[in-house]
């Protein structure tokens, strides 16, 4: 099997690889609005970093206390390698737990990811978004060392006047911020590595990586984002009634040139669906129509209210009944679009909301894609993008299919007051406290004792954490204590045996031989 590609810290300048990252694709054809000012990095942006990173490692090397590995090494019967810990997904969540968990001295870890290098996650992929949703200070991968704080890096890059002119962080810099992060810390991620199967194999899980490979491990973390434990949503009568060429997810990672002087119907009006509408008027669609069911685009947003060290540390600690009425509270609130979506849809004469409505049926015909709305309503379209979320069923994920039926959710395990009812919260799982799975029957399934969630399925039991950066911080201490906990109950009679025995000399009396006292007369 490859072996996971370590960090690299050298290549081409840094500067230059931010300016190219920064652009924005065909720039010479985009109209509309200007994405606000970022500032360039600076021309000796790669000798400010090389320091920064001799900051973070000489940092690092000051709180290397306790630095012994402690994790004994598990061996196969048939001799393949076993790792403590296997992480699936090498996003921004990812690398965090590889690095919490490193942190503690398990260093037998491996992270395994889809996408290849540089492309983890949303950022130079299929957002469309200016800049990140969240508030340029939140820090979460750092892990409380200031050196690796997104501003240290974002300062050696851009300059301390940069970071005080930035409004919020541009995607791409949070990219090249992520790149530097795995770089620096050495983490082991290997790309290119899709995981079709979870197993059990005498207590180790067996993953199966690219459809034949076998990769061994103690326990695994799915820290796959937003969509990690069911799939990107998409109407029935969609896929049922329409050919595939017909419809495009707004995650889908696609150039929106290609819908040049089309017209555009989307169905979903969260922020993703915003910032790829305006993707598409912005590269010449003849005209883009978003269907939402709300009556009324959504003003506030709670989650700002909600980053307080209160609510993200203790959240995880409340009653089940605590739990969901504040969670249940959080989505009736909802999250509204970001001011750049709703500005740069609003540039265009050509674009339009059509709020209260939701779509009932879809047709094929010889002049285009006829939509049927609730409201009765009937336009045709060219193309239709599905920007509408996410499920929580793992029966949506081949990897995760034979494990579904026996996966608990919170309707398993929680029955809310007549006054609470949710049937979309009632179907994310429901987890143990370390964010471990939870068997319906217990042991039809074992291989989900050894499985944790820390993406986006994790949030009804953990609040905004596995896909969140505002929630990272907090929300990764019980994954860290639950994983560490598991790995030393398993070796505790070991480690308490060589205790027991431990003879090493820390202390040679021999010196005080001639001062012992004896009794004289």
């Amino acid at each position: 099997m490859d072996q996971p590609e370590r960090g690299d810290m050298h290549g081409e300048d840094i500067s230059a690889q931010i300016a190219g990252k920064l652009a924005l694709e065909h720039p010479e054809l985009r109209a509309g609005l200007a994405p606000p000012y970022a500032p360039p990095p600076l021309p000796d942006a790669q000798e400010r970093l090389d320091r920064l990173s001799r900051r973070v490692r000489h940092d690092l090397e000051i709180l290397n206390y306790p630095k012994d590995d402690w994790v004994l090494p598990r061996e196969h019967p048939r001799g393949h390698h076993v790792y403590d810990v296997v992480i699936v997904g090498g996003g921004q969540c990812g690398l965090t737990v590889a690095f919490g968990l490193m942190r503690d001295r398990v260093s037998n870890v491996l992270i395994l990811d889809r996408a290849p290098k540089g492309q983890e996650g949303p950022w130079i992929t299929y957002s469309r978004m200016w800049t990140l949703r969240s508030p340029k200070h939140v820090t979460g991968p750092d892990l409380g060392i200031p050196s690796l704080a997104p501003r240290s890096w974002f300062e050696a890059v851009f300059g301390e006047t940069g970071w005080e002119q930035l409004g919020k962080w541009p995607r791409q810099a949070w990219q090249a911020y992520l790149d530097w992060y795995r770089a620096v810390l050495d983490l082991p991620v290997r790309n290119e590595a899709d995981v079709t199967a979870f197993d059990d194999e005498d207590g180790l899980v067996r993953l199966t990586v690219n459809g034949n490979e076998t990769v061994y491990a103690r326990k695994v973390v799915l820290a796959t984002g937003l969509e990690g434990i069911g799939g990107w949503y998409v109407p029935p009568f969609v896929k049922d009634k329409l050919p595939r060429e017909s419809w495009t997810l707004c995650t889908d990672d696609v150039d929106s040139l290609d819908w040049k002087g089309k017209r555009i119907g989307l169905l979903g009006a969260g922020a993703t669906a915003w910032d790829r509408a305006a993707d598409l008027l912005e590269l010449g669609a003849t005209g883009v129509t978003i269907y939402m069911r709300r009556r009324q685009i959504l003003m506030a947003n709670p989650f700002r209210y909600l980053e307080k060290a209160g609510y993200l540390r203790h959240y995880a600690s409340m009653s089940d009944a605590d739990k969901w009425r504040w969670i249940q509270a959080m989505f009736k609130f909802g999250q509204p679009p970001t001011q750049d979506g709703v500005d740069r849809c609003a540039a265009f004469p050509n674009f339009c909301i059509h709020a209260g409505a939701s779509w009932t049926d879809v047709e094929q015909r010889e002049d285009g894609i006829h939509v049927t709305a609730s409201d009765g309503s009937v336009v045709v379209f060219d193309h239709l993008f599905i920007g509408c979320g996410f499920s929580m069923d793992p029966r949506n994920r081949p990897e995760l299919l034979p494990l579904a039926d026996n996966m608990a959710t919170w309707s398993d395990r929680f029955t809310p007051p007549e006054s609470q009812p949710d049937a979309w919260l009632a179907t994310y799982p429901y987890l143990n406290r370390d964010l471990s799975f939870v068997e319906k029957v217990p042991g039809q399934t074992p291989v989900l004792a050894n499985m944790f969630c820390f993406n986006y399925g994790a949030t009804v039991t953990n609040a905004h954490s596995g896909a969140s950066l505002s929630g990272l911080r907090y929300g990764i201490e019980p994954l860290l204590h639950g994983i560490t906990h598991a790995l030393w109950m398993d070796d505790e009679p070991v480690h308490f045996q060589r205790t027991e025995n431990w003879a090493e000399v820390d202390t040679d009396p021999s010196a005080l031989e001639k001062h012992r006292w004896q009794q004289t007369g």
